[in-house]
């Protein structure tokens, strides 16, 4: 078990009662009154520990390496994915996933976000931080869907767009204002889903959905909680200041008004049960799914408009 800072006390407690199975069983010796005492010491804890997580801690969990991605979720949720590639343009971004697929036989177009599980594939995929490509590859798939009244499924996992010097040669910030734009006006539900780190245009550049969820341990933020430390205070170890500063869990979004649902994850996280957190997942957006195919499609676009235009309210004093 890979165990947070804060998980240490359970990681802990779970070694001694791993132990003291393996020696009654080595041993032929009775102690499950023993081995039950502490199951029981060890779910409080947990409880007790997950029921009051800062801000700080739940970005961590979304970081987890073992914490579901976009391709497990496909795996878990959909049936007869096809995977298509490249922008028509320049390649094939393997940051962002994109396909066809079903989801108990709707016909979706799915698009999400892949993290790597090792180095290497880390490298390929750039951690989950798309070019330009991806963007544009995301859209295109958005576009086939308009075309052909399918319904879209976009999963958001990545720290941010890609920083580097190719990227910007090839208009990164181009490429997401352009998705901005577009995706306020396809006329096809859209359903978002952070299942990890929503985090800044990287995030938003496949965002503007009908409905956007975010999965109880996941984050959706303008900056990483780093990078606000580096620039408000010249230093990134204030990252768990700023995590409660920006106010970026699932439940101060939904407080907010900025996104729709915050969706359960199992107790420590969706990488402990990865298929309950898919169930939860799959019911959110089948249940969102279901209300907005029933909308006319210039409705859909009008709603979907007013509902990001109607964010950051403020006030005018003109009494100066």
């Amino acid at each position: 078990m890979i165990g947070l800072d804060f998980e240490k006390p359970i990681v802990e407690l779970q070694k001694k009662i791993n132990e003291l199975k393996k020696f009654t069983s080595d041993k032929n010796i009775d102690l499950s009154g023993e081995t039950r005492r502490l199951e029981e010491k060890l779910e409080q804890l947990r409880r007790d520990i997950y029921g009051k997580l800062t801000a700080w801690q739940r970005v961590q969990i979304s970081r987890h390496p073992h914490r579901p991605y976009t391709l497990d979720y496909i795996q878990l949720i959909l049936k007869d994915f096809v995977e298509l590639h490249g922008d028509r343009a320049f390649r094939d971004d393997k940051a962002i996933i994109t396909g066809l697929a079903k989801l108990d036989g709707q016909k979706i177009v799915v698009i999400g976000q892949q993290k790597g599980r090792d180095t290497k594939e880390n490298l390929s995929r750039t951690f989950g931080c798309a070019h330009p490509e991806g963007y544009r590859k995301a859209l295109r798939m958005m576009e086939m869907a308009q075309k052909f009244g399918l319904p879209v499924l976009i999963f958001i996992d990545t720290p941010g767009a890609y920083p580097g010097i190719g990227a910007e040669e090839r208009g990164q910030a181009q490429a997401i204002a352009w998705n901005l734009k577009m995706m306020s006006g396809i006329k096809t539900p859209i359903v978002a889903v952070v299942i990890g780190e929503g985090g800044s245009g990287g995030a938003l550049g496949i965002g503007i959905a009908d409905k956007v969820c975010v999965l109880e341990n996941a984050y959706y933020s303008v900056i990483s909680p780093e990078g606000c430390a580096a620039i408000l205070w010249k230093n990134s170890a204030k990252a768990p200041d700023a995590a409660e500063a920006l106010k970026l869990t699932g439940q101060d979004l939904l407080r907010f008004g900025v996104i729709d649902e915050v969706i359960k994850e199992p107790l420590g996280g969706a990488h402990v049960d990865p298929q309950e957190a898919a169930k939860n997942i799959k019911s959110a957006v089948k249940k969102y799914f279901i209300e907005l195919m029933k909308i006319p499609r210039d409705e859909l676009v009008n709603l979907r408009y007013n509902k990001f235009r109607s964010m950051g309210r403020f006030e005018e004093n003109l009494e100066q």
